[in-house]
């Protein structure tokens, strides 16, 4: 079985995914990705090819006559590889519905289609209207992606629902990574029995392995059962600033609290300028970007409470891996899944200071709940939400395919 997905690029996270797959014994991974631009992935996302074991085609991405980026080479990629199962990704789906003739001829081709949705931001068909108008969809700069003052750009808004709906019925089954899309992609009139849920993991395998070997490891910092930890690139959507406004206050109860943030990206220095003003360059380090897997794992060891402020999601499950509990509020939709209020977090009120830092302080107040609430972080992992998840997820999806 050949099965060909569509990236906009290369996330280090996702490679491992794609390699188990590769490894699955009849099935041969293929992956087209832009050359270059990259524009359907957030900025700064790292990147590589090192490891791979999957073959890769890199395609020059290009702005469609309909204002969206696509692969040019792509129907020629189709006749040379000829794949079994097309996983495609938002926004290279629109070209089959503004170029019918590349859906048509993979049609003809006898090629099985899947949709790799990320619903986070996908509204229920009969809520999108409300949605674009209220200011929810939104970029990594926190910019409202469906506000425009003119009639074109309205009217986009407008259709688009119409436009969803039509290549959803396209394609021969959806994977989503949250419990969710059962309902906003049902909304759009798909039968559930074509929607497949694979969840959201890293190679939990690995970072486990990881885990061991660090075990016997000196500690990389002294031990403090008062720091916290971010790990995500510093961009506004992940509200590193509230983070850090919260934490000045919990610094005034605990005077030993720390707080590592690791990542890197256009808020850093005014990040590290607001930790200046609240007089707390001592207590936070900012690490930079860390993507060597062992030494990521050595700063979440020696951390306590993961927080995540704002968006993202599988920086979650890594520091689940580690028995870190977490706070959380509303990111992308993972957190559902993985997040236990009182079990192994606690989620605070969106976008409130004073609410985030009595999550935290609810920790710190009885470090042995802390603990003991971390290690059913781990249990989660091994037990429900992990690498083989997602695998037995597109597997499930693949036989679907493939019987119809």
């Amino acid at each position: 079985m050949k099965v060909l997905f569509t990236f906009g690029g290369l996330p280090h996270y996702y490679n491992a995914i794609l390699n188990k797959l590769n490894n699955e014994g009849n099935i041969e991974v293929h992956v087209a990705v832009p050359q270059s631009n990259h524009n359907t992935l957030g900025k700064g996302v790292y990147q590589t090819d090192e490891g791979i074991d999957f073959k890769l085609h890199y395609l020059e991405e290009y702005n469609a006559y309909y204002g969206k980026p696509f692969l040019r080479g792509f129907l020629k990629l189709m006749i040379d590889e000829r794949p079994d199962i097309l996983v495609i990704i938002w926004p290279y789906i629109l070209s089959f519905i503004f170029k019918p003739h590349i859906y048509l001829f993979l049609r003809l081709m006898g090629i099985k289609i899947i949709f790799k949705e990320i619903p986070f931001q996908v509204p229920k068909f009969n809520e999108s209207k409300e949605f674009y108008r209220s200011g929810k969809l939104v970029d990594e700069n926190l910019q409202d992606q469906a506000k425009s003052s003119t009639f074109i750009g309205r009217l986009r808004y407008n259709v688009l629902p119409y436009i969803m709906k039509a290549y959803y019925k396209l394609v021969d089954a959806n994977v989503d990574y949250i419990e969710d899309a059962y309902e906003i992609v049902g909304s759009y009139g798909i039968e559930k029995e074509k929607i497949f849920i694979i969840y959201n993991s890293p190679d939990t395998d690995e970072i486990l392995k990881i885990k061991n070997e660090i075990s016997v490891m000196p500690p990389l910092l002294q031990d403090n059962d008062y720091r916290l930890i971010h790990v995500g690139r510093l961009v506004k959507w992940k509200k590193v600033d509230l983070l850090i406004k919260a934490f000045a206050t919990v610094k005034e109860k605990y005077p030993d609290a720390e707080l590592i943030i690791i990542g890197k990206g256009p808020e850093e220095e005014p990040l590290k300028r607001l930790a200046g003003s609240l007089n707390l360059i001592d207590s936070i380090k900012f690490i930079g970007g860390v993507y060597d897997s062992k030494t990521l794992g050595r700063y979440i060891s020696a951390s306590s409470v993961y927080v995540l402020a704002g968006m993202g999601g599988l920086s979650i499950n890594e520091a689940m891996c580690y028995d870190k509990p977490i706070i959380c509020s509303v990111c992308d939709g993972t957190e559902k899944k993985l997040v236990r209020d009182d079990y192994n977090g606690k989620f605070f009120k969106e976008d409130s200071t004073n609410d985030l830092s009595n999550k935290i302080d609810y920790f710190f107040s009885d470090i042995e709940r802390m603990h003991a609430m971390g290690k059913n972080s781990g249990r989660i992992i091994s037990g429900e939400i992990n690498v083989d998840t997602v695998i037995k997820g597109y597997l499930s999806a693949f036989g679907y395919v493939l019987k119809k």
